[in-house]
């Protein structure tokens, strides 16, 4: 595996010169990155990814980052990694050359019990050696913060923050101001936020699309973004899946890969694949 990883920090080192050209300035200057996509390939390829490759069909993970204008050399923090499937990928692509940082729930907001607030911070401590371990680097090349602990020096420092199907929860929560506002203070001046969501029908009543069912409308999240700070500079259909009518009882959840229905239905919802997702991208306002 190190051998690997050596050979595509390489290759970074070949493919990011227009982006170097541009570090010192703000984040938006280094919006495109010549050869980009096909180090995401290479990084989506890589043998440890074996396990994960399988959801790269609906999660279209290299078009996804692409669109996010996500560099080799950036710095990016994750928000909520969770099972850490896009952090294993972040990982191998922004190498030895970029920064790969997670961002976790901050424990004290929201009505988090005190077993579920040890759990946010344990996984916050646990966040680089999982990486390590998964790309063979050391665990110094990475970094995370539970959003009430990041230390002042990391403010305005991030070139991109990354949200992956996470802002059902946040709103449900009732968390979403005040974690989009503690992520704002983490970007750089016009830096860029990449939003990945479970999206309902534009018409779905909001009892339905307030993130309690895993959906939210489109312009709803535009809307809020808008509000806390930030512009919309483009969307994609990136994640679109239009077999997803996106009504059901038990939420996104009844989609694979949850299927709450279990066999009920199985080979039906199989069919339909996951959820139809919105693809968005953020610029931080002055």
């Amino acid at each position: 595996m190190r051998r690997a990883v050596i050979a595509l920090s390489s290759l970074i080192g070949l493919l990011a010169v227009p982006m170097a050209a541009s570090a010192a300035g703000t984040a938006s200057e280094a919006e495109v990155c010549e050869g980009c996509e096909a180090l995401l390939e290479l990084a989506a390829a890589h043998p440890s990814r074996k396990d994960d490759r399988a959801r790269d069909v609906h999660r279209h993970p290299v078009e996804t980052l692409s669109f996010m204008r996500v560099g080799p050399q950036m710095k990016v923090g994750e928000y909520a990694p969770g099972g850490e499937w896009y952090s294993r990928l972040l990982g191998l692509y922004l190498g030895e050359q970029g920064h790969l940082v997670g961002l976790y729930f901050d424990p004290t907001s929201g009505a988090f019990k005190p077993e579920t607030q040890e759990g946010i911070r344990k996984g916050a401590a646990a966040f680089p050696a999982d990486v390590a371990k998964f790309t063979g680097m050391p665990a110094e090349r990475f970094a995370a913060y539970t959003l009430d602990a990041v230390p002042e020096g990391e403010k305005g420092t991030f070139d991109r923050i990354l949200i992956m199907r996470m802002m059902h929860n946040m709103m449900h929560w009732n968390i979403a101001d005040s974690e989009i506002k503690a992520m704002r203070a983490l970007l750089k001046p016009d830096g860029l936020v990449g939003i990945v969501q479970h999206r309902a029908k534009a018409d779905a009543p909001f009892s339905y699309a307030d993130g309690s069912k895993g959906y939210l409308r489109e312009a709803d999240l535009i809307k809020f973004m808008e509000v806390n700070g930030f512009e919309l500079v483009a969307k994609s259909d990136i994640n679109a899946n239009p077999k997803d009518s996106a009504d059901w009882e038990r939420g996104v959840w009844t989609l694979p890969p949850s299927l709450a229905l279990k066999e009920q239905d199985k080979a039906k919802y199989q069919a339909i694949g996951e959820s139809d997702r919105m693809t968005l991208l953020f610029r931080k306002r002055d």
